[in-house]
């Protein structure tokens, strides 16, 4: 009767996380929809963004169930592969000097470096986990010699908090710290746009991400205060910023998810991607997997988070694609598993592991 009611509870969780994920997806794309009407925006970019991430974590879970080994695996060497395929990965033309290295590259290996840290978790086999970390380490050289600071730091923070996973016993309270950095990260970079912060500490930002970036988040700023519920209209960005119209070579965005939706959609549209970034938190939280699988990849999506406030990384259906396919295969439960589950000798051992998380 044990592993009865735990696989009941396990599905009753798995449903209200998914219920909840359609819910705050499709507010996302419905209110990108309201504000390209009311502002003759272009939603299209949003739309994408939404379909990616959906997509990408169906995928994972049904990668996640049949492999929870080879799914991760095969995500790392597809996002290593596709970095050194597309060096410096970029959505249209670049400035004279490039906005930093905190955008797509940094992202797609911060991903890898999570998928590979999954798989080692979910491997069985000493040796094989071994030869997975090790992956994941390679992710941050990979980073280093392509330039990407950011990407460096990332991997490794995420590599880390890996191996800091297998000792944490409460899965809640970890899973809150992330939601804190994540946040604290948000709210520095709102600071800077709102010249809320030590002129000495933006001289420093500016040194390292360019004046013309922090330029952006002021107009980004502005424009969230000429219309703070609706903002200026999805895609309207590039046409309104002064900054922006400017540069010969801009790419019309101000190079930070949240205050692009500030920009673009209003407070409105931040409260629904911190509310897409929460949701992924809770599905990994009550998800079946074992708690150091979990918090590796919310350390890895936490890493995009913030890579994602101070640069353009979201603006890549790559990135999105892999965001939705981490989060999948680290919330599926695999089919193996419920399979043991129905045996007598695993029912302890299974739910042990639910009272653990």
């Amino acid at each position: 009767m044990t592993s009865a009611s735990g696989s009941d509870a396990d599905g009753e969780r798995r449903i209200v996380s998914d219920a909840a994920g359609v819910v705050v997806l499709g507010a996302c794309a419905a209110w990108s929809l309201i504000t390209a009407a009311v502002h003759d925006g272009r939603p299209e970019g949003v739309l994408l963004a939404v379909l990616a991430v959906a997509a990408g974590y169906a995928a994972g879970r049904i990668g996640g169930a049949l492999l929870p080994v080879g799914a991760p695996f095969a995500g790392a060497l597809a996002g290593i592969a596709l970095t050194v395929a597309v060096p410096k990965l970029a959505p249209g033309p670049q400035i004279a000097a490039p906005l930093g290295h905190a955008g797509a590259t940094a992202a797609v290996l911060t991903l890898s470096a999570g998928a590979a840290c999954c798989a080692a978790w979910a491997a069985p086999v000493p040796a094989v986990r071994l030869a997975l970390r090790l992956l994941a380490a390679g992710t941050a050289v990979l980073a280093a010699l392509l330039g990407s600071t950011s990407g460096l730091v990332t991997c490794l923070a995420v590599l880390v908090c890996s191996l800091a996973a297998g000792r944490t016993r409460h899965r809640g309270a970890a899973t809150a710290v992330l939601a804190a950095v994540a946040a604290l990260v948000t709210g520095l970079i709102w600071a800077v746009a709102a010249r809320a912060v030590p002129g000495g500490f933006v001289a420093a930002l500016e040194g390292r991400l360019t004046p013309h970036r922090v330029q952006l988040w002021h107009d980004a700023w502005r424009l969230l205060g000429d219309d703070t519920a609706l903002g200026a209209g999805p895609g309207r960005f590039g046409e309104l910023s002064a900054t922006s119209a400017q540069s010969l070579l801009s790419d019309g965005k101000p190079h930070s998810a949240p205050l692009q939706q500030a920009a673009e959609q209003g407070i409105i549209g931040v409260a629904l991607l911190a509310a897409a970034f929460g949701w992924v938190l809770y599905a990994l939280w009550r998800g079946p997997r074992p708690t150091p699988v979990a918090l590796t990849a919310g350390a890895a999506l936490t890493a995009l988070a913030a890579i994602a406030a101070i640069g353009n990384a979201l603006s890549f259906t790559a990135v999105s694609v892999g965001a939705g396919l981490l989060a999948g295969m680290a919330t599926a439960r695999p089919l193996a598993d419920e399979a043991a589950g129905r045996t007598p000798d695993m029912r302890a051992r299974g739910a042990g592991r639910t009272a653990a998380r």
